[in-house]
């Protein structure tokens, strides 16, 4: 799959039966629909996707290429892509971390997890 932001391909990483689309050139991440639930468990259930009228480039969905909304996620509303078909999400650098930080309420194992993923994957660039 190619990055919907600079184009490059990504690489699959599995994590707790979630596979983990990243970009290891802009560090974005694609979560297909119904990912983030399963990486927070019952922490999941209670996000609520907030649509979101913002005046950003709007991102192709690296699965159906029709062009992504904006939406909030979380209590502290990061802004991320939505596919309209319902295929998943795209984070930018860092916003997947925020938002599993502010679902949990602390860094849990799986922030903290995917953290050491990501610095280890940087640190070989």
């Amino acid at each position: 799959m190619e990055c919907p932001v600079c184009k490059e391909p990504m690489i699959i990483l599995e994590l707790d039966e979630v596979e983990i689309d990243y970009c290891p050139e802009c560090s974005g991440i694609w979560l297909d629909s119904g990912e983030l639930e399963l990486l927070l468990g019952e922490a999941g259930e209670s996000l609520v996707l907030e649509k979101a009228e913002v005046s950003e480039k709007k991102l192709r969905c690296p699965i159906c290429m029709r062009k992504m909304g904006k939406v909030y996620i979380g209590s502290e509303k990061v802004l991320v892509d939505s596919c309209p078909s319902g295929h998943g999400l795209w984070f930018d650098e860092g916003e997947l971390n925020q938002v599993i930080c502010s679902a949990s309420g602390a860094e849990s194992r799986i922030a903290s997890l995917l953290k050491s993923m990501f610095e280890n994957l940087e640190k070989t660039k």
